[in-house]
C-alpha cells in the first residue's frame, strides 16, 4: 500500500489567514490539525490541535497548571481573544513548518516514519509536486490494521 492510497481530502489553510478561522475549522470539523499550503496552494506547514491549545494557553498557566484551577471562570471565558489578530503563522512550531511532504509511492511505513519522527498528526501527500491529499495518524493506524 502507498501514500497514495490512503491520502483523503482535508481543509487547508493558507498562512497569513486568521488564527481564528483555522480554530474554527479545527473545532467544527474535529479535525487533528490543519495543514498550512503556501501561496500556490502547495503544503508549507502542519499546525496541530494541541499546537492551538498551547497557543492559547498562557506560558504562566502552562509553566504551573494548578493556576488554571484558581483564575476566575471570567479569565477561562476570554482565552481565545488571544487570537485576535494574529495570523496563522504565528500559531506554527518551528518543527513543522516545511513539512517534507510524503510522496505519492512512498509505503506506509515511509509515511509513518515521517510522522513519527516530525510528531505529527498529519502529513500532505504530493505527485510533482502537486498536493494530492493528506494522510492523518488515524487513517494510518486504520491501513496498518488492515494488512
Amino acid at each position: 500500500m502507498h501514500a497514495a492510497d490512503i491520502a483523503e481530502d482535508f481543509p487547508v489553510i493558507t498562512i497569513d489567514a486568521e488564527a481564528i478561522v483555522a480554530v474554527r475549522m479545527i473545532a467544527e470539523q474535529t479535525l487533528p490539525g490543519i495543514l498550512v499550503v503556501d501561496a500556490s496552494g502547495g503544503p508549507f506547514a502542519v499546525l496541530p490541535a494541541s499546537q492551538v491549545v498551547r497557543f492559547i494557553v498562557p506560558r504562566y498557566v502552562q509553566d504551573d497548571p494548578v493556576l488554571a484551577g484558581v483564575l476566575s471562570e471570567t479569565v477561562a471565558d476570554h482565552i481565545a481573544e488571544r487570537l485576535s489578530g494574529k495570523a496563522v503563522g504565528a500559531m506554527l512550531p518551528d518543527h513543522l513548518v516545511d513539512v517534507p511532504p510524503a510522496q505519492f509511492d512512498d509505503t506506509v511505513l515511509e509515511v509513518a516514519a515521517k510522522m513519527a519522527r516530525l510528531r505529527t498528526p498529519l502529513i500532505p501527500v504530493v505527485k510533482q509536486g502537486r498536493l494530492l491529499g493528506v494522510i492523518t495518524a488515524s487513517r494510518l493506524l486504520a491501513a496498518v490494521l488492515k494488512s
